[in-house]
Parts: structure tokens; C-alpha cells; sequence
């Protein structure tokens, strides 16, 4: 039989006690290491989220909107071949961009333009922007769209539908009202001027409706329809 003196009996209870400590830290370590990781991957999916949903409104809002009154060219004399009924020439339509909107490049590359009306349909009828200068009437930059010297302007030639002379096929172009500098940008600030000309048989009847889209590489379309009112008038106001 074994003896132990009185005194000297051996206990473990500090080792297992420091063993519980070291293995308590390194729990403590892992749960933060993996907290870190679970935050960051939080963030970064966060980030995501929040950059999917700001494309996703960028793509659903419209960079532009309609600044102001469309106008009209009417044709109502028989020397214009309306004399028995009553047509359009050429549409403005005044546009800007909207306050939470991006600039617009309106470079023919950059920009498609599509028209509807009661019997036709086509799906770019854009020949490109005019900044050689800016206009306050549009007989003055249909004038200067005549002396373009792009080929996408060839339906200009010779034609000015605000002096009742109409263009080879219907056509549209921009030109700037109001503008900060010469590029083909339409930024916050300034005012540009989306004219239409329609060809001898495109051209709108009173009461129709016309439709225009303006589709743009990064944002909404810009859908612009009107129906064409009485054209007793040359200058009509369509909304």
C-alpha cells in the first residue's frame, strides 16, 4: 500500500483551468476571424446590391424630358397641295435634361430615333446634330440643315418645310436653343430642339396621332406622342 505524506497531494485543477483558457482564446479567434469574413462578404454583397439598383434606376429613369410647348408646321394653301386637306410639315419639340438626369450624346452613332404614324413606321429617322451654331427659329436651322455637309442630311436638300418646301424622306435632327459649349452633348443647363420634317406622304392629318421615340445607349426611352389638332393655322401648338 502506497503511503502519501500528509501535504503533499497533487492537484491539476490550474493546468486544466489555463488548458480551458487556450481553448476558450482560440474559439474567440475563429468566431472573430469568421465574423470578419461573414461582414466583409455582407459588404461587398451590400455594394452589389447597391450598385445593381442604381443601374436598374439609371436604365428606368429618362436622361431627358420635354421642356416645353411642341410646335407645329401647318399646310393649309393650295399652292402647298392643302388645299382640300390639311397637313403637317415639320414638329419641334423643345428638350432638356432632367434634374437627376445624365448628359445626352446626340452624335448619329450615339442616338436612334424612331417615328409611327397612322400609316407608316420608321425605325431611325435621325440624321444627326447641328452645332455649327445655335437657333432661335427653326426656319433657320432647317436653313442650315440644308447646307450640312454629312450625307445623312441629303433629304435636306433643296427642302425647307417651314417655307412649304418638304424633304425627299422624313428626317430629323437636333439643334441647340441654348447651349454652354460646342460639342454634340446636351448636358444640365442647356436647351436643344428635336425638329422633324416629314416627306410629301408622310405627312400627318389633324386628328392623328404621332408617335416619336428617342432611344438613348444608357437611361429610358423618351416616348413623346401627340395627336395633331384642326391645322387652320402655319404655326400650330400640338401640347
Amino acid at each position: 500500500m502506497k503511503l502519501q505524506r500528509k501535504g503533499t497531494r497533487h492537484s491539476h485543477r490550474g493546468v486544466i483551468g489555463v488548458e480551458s483558457a487556450i481553448v476558450m482564446i482560440a474559439f474567440v479567434i475563429v468566431a472573430a476571424a469568421l465574423a470578419f469574413v461573414v461582414l466583409n462578404m455582407g459588404i461587398a454583397t451590400s455594394q452589389k446590391a447597391k450598385g445593381a439598383i442604381t443601374s436598374s434606376l439609371e436604365e428606368a429613369s429618362s436622361s431627358m424630358n420635354v421642356s416645353g410647348t411642341i410646335s407645329a408646321v401647318g399646310c393649309i394653301t393650295s399652292n402647298a397641295g392643302c388645299n382640300s386637306v390639311q397637313r403637317i410639315n415639320a414638329t419641334t419639340i423643345p428638350l432638356k435634361i432632367s434634374q437627376s438626369g445624365n448628359s445626352v450624346n446626340f452624335s448619329s452613332d450615339s442616338i436612334s430615333i424612331s417615328y409611327i404614324g397612322k400609316s407608316v413606321q420608321y425605325h431611325n429617322i435621325y440624321a444627326g446634330p447641328i452645332t455649327t451654331d445655335i437657333f432661335r427659329q427653326s426656319v433657320l436651322a432647317f436653313r442650315q440643315a440644308e447646307l450640312e455637309t454629312d450625307s445623312a442630311f441629303d433629304a435636306f436638300n433643296g427642302a425647307n418645310p417651314v417655307n412649304g418646301t418638304l424633304p425627299t424622306e422624313t428626317s430629323a435632327f437636333v439643334y441647340w436653343a441654348k447651349r454652354l459649349n460646342t460639342n454634340q452633348i446636351l448636358e444640365l443647363g442647356e436647351h436643344a430642339i428635336l425638329a422633324v420634317a416629314f416627306a410629301s406622304n408622310d405627312r400627318p392629318y389633324a386628328l392623328e396621332k404621332i408617335s416619336l421615340e428617342i432611344i438613348v445607349p444608357n437611361g429610358a426611352t423618351l416616348t413623346i406622342e401627340r395627336y395633331i389638332p384642326n391645322i387652320t393655322h402655319k404655326v400650330l401648338i400640338i401640347g
